[in-house]
């Protein structure tokens, strides 16, 4: 009976003209649901949730929690660049992320496979080259449509779109501030999830004639020669996009390339990057950058190794220092959400130390900064929050890909991660050098694909990680991080039988161990 109930509540709370007949024949169920705690409370309210940014995880808690019934509002705004770089409703990763990395990325590929096929008999001719101009014109049309699809969806699940700049008042009050007014919303539930943007370093004129990945997918020019100042991956995948597109590359490396990755793998990165032409400015810190007659940007740096001071000029100077949660725009401290050193929002399941405000995505301290991940944080939150369900976010053995070109993706802990957490001795790492199938004609060298499996060594080996550098390398480590997260064990991958001949076979042949010292180069591809 009580199930049955409740069940009829909840059909009722999402036809809302009913709640009122309901909850007088059911009272004492008002209170023993989350979806009707809502209603019972918030009648005062604008919102039960107002979420505060309009990217990935954002719009998911938005969408989900609206056909859950409840009455849903986004507030987003996009402050311009330094740049004047700007755009709409979806967030980074949509306007100036992985979307438009990806087509980029998509664009050396082919560049690179225009070459290989007259390996294969295509007569394909010579001198041909890229037009920076279609490529950033095809890829902000397509930005465009996407964003407009978006504010379709909110419109079609009863989402309000609020263009305007958001900041607590109090807990239950969010001041929007927008182009024409200033006015106070108030809701239930509030969801942070403002996301980040890039760094700058601290010298002169950085921010006056520097760019950053904010910008650089919508330049109107063709960006020349290049020095990206980061060797993170979002500076690796624009510099191995801009190298092979044609234009004159380098990255300054402060430290070390992909800090906080498995550091073998990073050098196999780096090293096909330098194989095909980028510069890498090794333990190099910014000094100075001025704007010279020509139009050109001056750039000098420092060089932590032979102590001195080096300069160049160049067309285009990009920060690629990481980035910084906006949230210091929020005035959290009115409220009293507790933030790191870092301005990240510390939070247990999403729920920040005030009950009402939560946060996904990049605002987080310590969580994948993915946009899948913050998808599906807030997608959970909002079943939680309004569907009466318990199911948590899993922020463990996430998978994730660099789209350098010649790619890395990897799932689960590091050679590093797992040696500090289990003891060198416990575990046993597999690895692999390997042949792609279509480097053979096209006489590609392959010295850089590489892959390695990093598990525990008792029992049937459970796999910790998996790592792999070469072609296709997200579509493959997409599957193999469902196989870890049922706890895949080197017995059972290597009694799987490959597919033959693609690359994602290569994990199944693994048989040579470091511990071992044998060559892990094979003598042919089908080895």
């Amino acid at each position: 009976m009580t199930l049955i109930c409740r069940q009829l509540l909840k059909s009722c709370y999402q036809k809302s003209q009913y709640l009122p007949t309901m909850k007088r024949i059911f009272p004492k169920f008002a209170v023993q649901t989350n979806w009707l705690t809502v209603i019972s409370q918030n009648h005062n309210y604008d919102y039960d949730l107002l979420v505060i940014g309009g990217g990935s995880g954002g719009l998911a808690a938005a969408k989900e929690a609206a056909g859950l019934g409840a009455k849903v509002a986004v507030v987003d705004y996009v402050t311009p660049t330094p740049f004047g770089t700007t755009w709409g409703l979806g967030g980074t990763c949509v306007n100036v992320g992985c979307i438009p990395k990806k087509l980029m990325h998509q664009a050396a590929l082919l560049g690179e496979a225009i070459s290989d096929a007259k390996s294969f008999g295509w007569n394909v001719g010579t001198g041909f080259k890229h037009d920076w101009e279609s490529l950033r014109n095809a890829i902000q049309a397509h930005i465009k449509s996407v964003n407009w699809v978006t504010r379709v969806e909110l419109r079609d699940k009863n989402v309000k779109y609020i263009n305007g700049l958001g900041r607590f008042v109090d807990q239950n009050t969010l001041q929007v501030t927008s182009k024409q007014e200033r006015y106070n919303l108030t809701s239930q539930y509030f969801l942070i999830a403002v996301g980040g943007r890039p760094k700058y370093p601290d010298i002169k004129d950085a921010v006056a004639y520097g760019i950053t990945s904010d910008d650089l997918f919508s330049l109107e020019k063709p960006p020349g020669k290049t020095v990206i100042i980061g060797a993170g991956y979002i500076g690796l995948e624009c510099a191995g996009v801009l190298n092979v597109l044609g234009y004159d590359t380098t990255v300054m490396v402060r430290s070390v390339p992909l800090r906080g990755f498995d550091q073998q793998m990073a050098k196999v990165v780096t090293s096909e990057m330098a194989s095909k032409g980028v510069k890498f400015l090794q333990k190099s810190v910014p000094k100075s950058i001025k704007k010279l007659n020509s139009g050109e940007l001056k750039l000098e740096w420092f060089n932590n190794c032979n102590k001195q001071v080096f300069s160049d000029t160049f067309d285009t100077v990009m920060f690629a220092l990481g980035r910084k949660a906006l949230t210091k725009e929020l005035n959290l401290d009115k409220v009293g959400v507790l933030v790191s050193e870092e301005n990240k929002i510390l939070a247990h399941n999403e729920q920040t130390n005030i009950p009402n405000i939560f946060a996904v995505g990049d605002v987080l301290h310590q969580k994948p900064e993915l946009s899948p991940v913050a998808i599906s944080a807030g997608r959970l939150l909002s079943r939680r929050i309004f569907g009466n369900m318990k199911e948590t976010m899993d922020y463990q053995n996430v998978a994730t890909t660099i789209f350098t070109p010649l790619e890395y993706g990897f799932v689960g802990l590091s050679e590093e991660s797992a040696s500090e957490k289990y003891g060198e001795d416990n575990i046993e790492v597999y690895h692999s050098f390997f042949k792609p199938a279509e480097y053979l004609i096209a006489k590609k060298s392959a010295e850089n694909c590489y892959l390695k499996v990093i598990a525990l060594r008792n029992d049937d080996q459970k796999v910790l990680g998996m790592h792999f550098i070469g072609p296709q390398a997200g579509e493959i480590i997409q599957g193999f991080s469902t196989a870890i997260k049922c706890n895949l064990t080197v017995i059972a991958l290597v009694n799987t039988i490959g597919i033959h001949p693609t690359l994602a076979q290569e994990f199944t042949k693994i048989k040579i161990t470091k511990r071992s010292g044998k060559n892990p180069v094979p003598a042919s591809c089908c080895s």
